[in-house]
């Protein structure tokens, strides 16, 4: 898939932890930040996650909504968002249509290890407060965490 990066964001309404749906379009005037990752309860989404946790007022300072995404269950992530106390919503695109749109999914997640379809890549979009793609990193290696501080960069670049 090509390049998304200062293309409209594709809108969509995902499930969230909290048992809500959640559009993307109703944060338009505000940045966005959406983080994909492979799946809750795993190691380094879970640094990933908790990273984002404990820097939430850098985020709020931007004044950028953060939104995590991966193709587990909205139950799956409401125990393992209040496991680790997160402080953000995280959406499930259990039918992988989202991730599919971003071009962050992949066709076998770990070959020869898992063998599992249809997995979010680790991946981070910055939304600027048009609805426009401002940054787009998306990881092959799942070992991989997004650039956090280009990330914040860009955020202070579109304020």
């Amino acid at each position: 898939m090509s390049s998304l990066l200062n293309k409209p964001a594709p809108d969509f309404t995902l499930m969230s932890d909290k048992t809500k749906k959640v559009t993307l379009s109703s944060f338009k005037g505000e940045p966005v930040v959406l983080l994909f990752f492979p799946f809750a309860y795993s190691g380094t989404c879970t640094e990933e996650m908790c990273s984002v946790r404990d820097n939430q007022a850098k985020y709020n300072s931007l004044n950028a909504k953060v939104l995590g995404i991966s193709v587990d269950s909205h139950f799956s992530l409401k125990a393992w968002g209040e496991s680790m106390n997160l402080n953000f919503d995280l959406l499930s695109d259990f039918n992988k249509t989202v991730s599919r749109a971003y071009g962050c999914l992949y066709d076998v997640f770990v070959p020869g290890v898992f063998d599992y379809a249809g997995v979010s890549k680790r991946s981070a979009f910055v939304i600027d407060k048009a609805g426009i793609i401002r940054y787009e990193e998306i990881l092959e290696d799942a070992r991989l965490q997004p650039d956090y501080n280009k990330i914040s960069q860009v955020l202070d670049s579109i304020r």
